[in-house]
């Protein structure tokens, strides 16, 4: 039994299987008292009594409800029903590991698991900021890595598919689709985009705001997302246009529904961008039904709408714009953020070994 005095003065008792377990826990409990950042075993809470107060912390933060929703979702699906009942005292980085490996083995995908560890520290960093829990021992956890290198790379139309998306798409909605493809917007900031944001004199796009899956505006997912974004001209020709035919609404919505209100995602799917694609014929083939109701192949719809964010980004690349330029343009956060997701298109370029002989025929001839 190792016993000590804790930073209030009160004696705790902690038993052991051995005596070397015991005095190695009682140098780090002496160590950690010394320092003032010891938390007895006794006091601290499990995993998921610190995840409700970490939620609670979020929701005081008035949070966006989607993003309440999503870390919920990752507390209630995969934290508490695996370690919940394990007190943060007691979760250690090979404990996490053992987590992560359960979810992988469960048939998470590695970027689900990567999402659940993020809301799994900051559960810990929350408890230790109210001083129950000593270390963060999940930050110490081996990282979740993409299996392979193809994984990383976004799924995007090919420039002929994008082409065909493009001729296939009815005037009626070939303003949003032309500006989802030239300027990158996310969904969500192309729902909440108003009028007083585009600047028609200048050829620019002011992202501001946005509007999540509940019609609620907000503002660009990170500071990096305020950005300003500029319209080509047959684009700009387009939006002008558009504008006098756009239906009138209190909100000045670019792109509203039909009475002038917040156009919802699921609509834009399932009303515009899968029923260009099938007219394109950009599909793919999966399990359905015949008049008979025999299963058969039928040809679906291949791309998400964020799918024409990454081929705006491809096609600013191939213009050789740098990385810099392009996560500007995108609202990344962070230039890794950046390279995560499009390096493969940052690489070398098709131009770049005549650019280098050019080079050296200068200096060397």
């Amino acid at each position: 039994m190792a016993g000590y005095t804790d930073g209030g003065g009160k004696r705790r008792f902690k038993q052991f299987a051995t005596k070397k377990e015991a005095e190695a826990y009682l140098l780090q409990a002496r160590s950690q008292v010394a320092s003032g950042v010891h938390t007895p075993d006794s006091v601290s809470p499990t995993v998921a009594e610190a995840a409700e107060l970490w939620l609670q912390r979020c929701e005081r933060d008035k949070l966006e409800a989607t993003t309440l929703r999503q870390y919920r979702t990752h507390v209630n699906l995969h934290i508490v029903p695996r370690i919940g009942a394990t007190k943060l005292s007691r979760l250690t980085a090979p404990g996490v590991n053992a987590f992560v490996d359960q979810l992988l083995a469960d048939g998470r995908s590695r970027e689900m698991c990567r999402r659940v560890l993020v809301s799994l520290s900051a559960i810990v960093t929350e408890a230790q900021r109210r001083g129950l829990v000593t270390v963060n021992n999940v930050r110490s956890a081996s990282p979740v890595k993409r299996s392979t290198r193809d994984d990383a790379r976004p799924e995007m139309p090919t420039k002929a598919e994008l082409k065909a998306i493009i001729e296939a798409t009815p005037d009626k909605w070939r303003p949003m689709i032309l500006t989802l493809v030239f300027t990158g917007l996310r969904g969500s900031e192309l729902r909440g985009l108003l009028w007083e944001d585009v600047d028609l004199r200048k050829g620019v796009v002011r992202v501001r705001r946005r509007v999540d899956r509940f019609n609620a505006f907000g503002p660009p997912k990170s500071k990096a997302g305020t950005r300003d974004i500029p319209l080509p001209p047959n684009l700009l020709r387009v939006l002008k246009e558009w504008k006098l035919a756009c239906p009138n609404g209190k909100l000045g919505l670019v792109f509203p529904n039909g009475n002038g209100g917040i156009e919802s995602h699921g609509n834009i799917l399932s009303r515009v961008f899968w029923p260009i694609q099938i007219t394109a014929g950009v599909t793919v083939m999966r399990d359905g039904n015949d008049e008979q109701g025999r299963a058969v192949k039928v040809p679906d719809a291949k791309f998400s709408l964020h799918a024409l964010r990454h081929a705006a980004a491809a096609l600013w690349i191939e213009q050789g714009l740098g990385a810099k330029r392009i996560q500007s343009l995108m609202g990344h956060a962070s230039i890794q953020q950046t390279f995560d997701r499009y390096g493969y298109l940052l690489e070398a370029r098709d131009d770049e070994a005549a650019m280098m002989a050019g080079i050296e025929t200068g200096l060397l001839s």
